[in-house]
């Protein structure tokens, strides 16, 4: 059986993320594309990551859909960083949900972001695309809450 939580994202990502953040540099996007970013946690070099943020109940959550990824790590180690939505930098606090709270969270995120869903489906992440599939991951893909600093 696949470890989960050694999942990486898939081949491909990194390239897409990074071309998505040139676009919205050059503002040919058409939307504002949440970016977080995070010191790395050997070298302190800021690590630019694009996210998706579910708005939820008057809070902020974020998805670690890929276990293995680093960005998870680097949150992990330095629990704090930015979030760049258009010209807003905010700094943040992030701070990860045991798996009963990410529960609920984790069962908004198909309707969320279908095609980030379809990823983690393709990746074996998930079983499905559906809020039980998500729900069931909670303890493996870790869901964190952004607060204001």
């Amino acid at each position: 059986m696949t470890d989960l939580t050694r999942i990486k994202p898939p081949a491909g990502l990194k390239e897409m993320n990074e071309d998505l953040m040139a676009q919205q540099r050059r503002g040919t996007l058409g939307f504002d594309l949440p970016v977080l970013t995070v010191p790395g946690r050997r070298t302190g070099t800021p690590r630019h990551t694009p996210l998706t943020v579910l708005e939820r109940d008057g809070q902020r959550f974020v998805l670690g859909g890929f276990p293995g990824a680093d960005w998870i790590r680097n949150v992990r180690a330095a629990g704090r960083g930015t979030l760049t939505v258009g010209d807003v930098v905010e700094r943040v606090r992030l701070v990860e949900l045991d798996p009963a709270e990410a529960k609920p969270v984790l069962r908004e995120w198909p309707a969320t972001t279908p095609d980030g869903v379809q990823m983690m489906l393709d990746a074996g992440v998930v079983t499905d695309t559906t809020p039980d599939a998500l729900e069931a991951v909670a303890g493996i893909c870790p869901v964190f809450r952004v607060e204001a600093e």
